[in-house]
């Protein structure tokens, strides 16, 4: 699920394009340099060295070199949320995730074989270093959010996104997602992500049985009678059972009524 920036908005601007290519550069140089030399041993000087920028241009695009790889885990889940988007709209979510999840998890649909080995080795190094598994969890929790919002625009519950983004409203943008949809992207994303964490610690091909697709159909599967599309009403939560509710504390019960 990489091949490559933090968070799934797409540059627009020529200004734009130029930076997200430069973050690009820094970040493969940095994969190169960690799997060549090791991550302990490589400096943000020599990941701008092999970058061919300043060290000052470096840290302008990055506060630490661990950071430096997030471009390539970001890009492998916008390619996931835009496969979502791009599935067939007459097909239910769970379709729909499956549909993404066969053209962003198969090798020569997505990505290439050769990028899927690039994959493996980024998610065993965020496996032992703490610092880039932190670049790793924000990375899939701004892919988390994205999906929601692509799951409120399937789903028809996008209008309060829109209208809060045109607005210039991010914050509000996120939290009209409805909380439901919030958590089927949570568990979406959880299917994905483990099944390449758990393809990562292994040999396996990742064209195979036990490839990252394989894998994350089968946690899809898993979830058959999940209920993805539905919100809970308020107040419709079970009802305590007669004699089971919580007892009123000493003191604080009903008042009495009035003497005769």
């Amino acid at each position: 699920m990489i091949s490559s920036t933090s968070a799934p908005r797409k540059p627009s601007s020529l200004t734009e394009r130029r930076k997200a290519a430069t973050r690009m550069e820094i970040a493969r140089a940095a994969a190169r340099l960690f799997v060549t030399q090791g991550l302990r041993a490589t400096r943000a000087e020599d990941i701008a060295r092999a970058a061919g920028i300043a060290p000052r241009t470096f840290y302008r695009y990055f506060a630490t070199k661990e950071e430096a790889v997030a471009p390539l885990y970001a890009a492998g889940a916008q390619r996931w949320t835009d496969a979502v988007r791009a599935a067939p709209a007459e097909l239910p979510v769970p379709e729909a995730l499956a549909h993404a999840v066969r053209h962003a998890l198969t090798p020569g649909a997505g990505v290439s074989a050769t990028s899927w080995q690039w994959v493996r080795t980024l998610i065993r190094l965020a496996g032992t270093s703490p610092a880039v598994r932190k670049v790793w969890a924000d990375v899939c929790r701004d892919a988390e959010r994205a999906l929601a919002e692509v799951l409120a625009t399937r789903t028809g519950a996008r209008d309060n996104v829109a209208e809060a983004a045109a607005h210039g409203r991010a914050d509000d943008a996120s939290g009209a997602v409805a909380s439901g949809l919030r958590f089927s992207a949570a568990v979406a994303s959880a299917a994905v992500r483990v099944a390449v964490e758990v393809w990562a610690t292994r040999e396996a091909a990742a064209d195979g049985p036990e490839g990252p697709a394989a894998l994350a159909l089968r946690n899809l599967a898993a979830l058959r009678d999940f209920a993805w599309e539905t919100e809970p009403e308020p107040g419709h939560g079970p009802e305590p059972e007669p004699g089971h509710g919580p007892e009123p504390e000493p003191g604080h019960g009903p008042e009495p009524g009035p003497h005769a």
